[in-house]
């Protein structure tokens, strides 16, 4: 049995780890966010950074369908590529200061490589008692 295989759920995956550590960086960083913020730009950057780390985890309980699994991840990766961009804002608003917004924008292409890992190799994460096919 790989690597892989032995995970027992999500947050054994090393990209939900990073996901989840990073929305609750920006959930902390948008405390500060102006109020006049609070339904536009802190509410989006939000949604989006917590939907990364929970794409990923309903992905992960997908994998014995490649083609849900391969959906979810590339769902993640489109909320981590929209979570990069609010970011840009938040930088250029001057909300976040631009040594941070690099330090966030850092973890979240980290995030993108892990994906499209995954994604390049889905086969690796179906346990093969589970492989099922569409």
């Amino acid at each position: 049995m790989s690597d892989y295989q032995a995970l027992k759920g999500h947050r054994d995956l090393k990209v939900y780890q990073l996901a989840y550590k990073l929305a609750m960086e920006i959930f902390h960083e948008t405390k500060a966010f102006p109020k006049d913020e609070c339904y536009s730009l802190t509410d989006q950057i939000r949604r989006s950074s917590r939907s990364v780390a929970a794409n990923i985890a309903e992905g992960f309980r997908k994998r014995q369908y490649p083609k849900m699994f391969l959906s979810k991840l590339a769902d993640a990766d489109g909320e981590a590529t929209e979570t990069q961009v609010w970011l840009d804002f938040a930088r250029d608003c001057e909300y976040l200061a631009p040594k941070r917004q690099a330090e966030l924008q850092k973890g979240y292409e980290e995030v993108g490589r892990m994906l499209g890992k995954m994604m390049s190799m889905p086969e690796k994460f179906i346990p093969s008692n589970q492989r099922r096919e569409e």
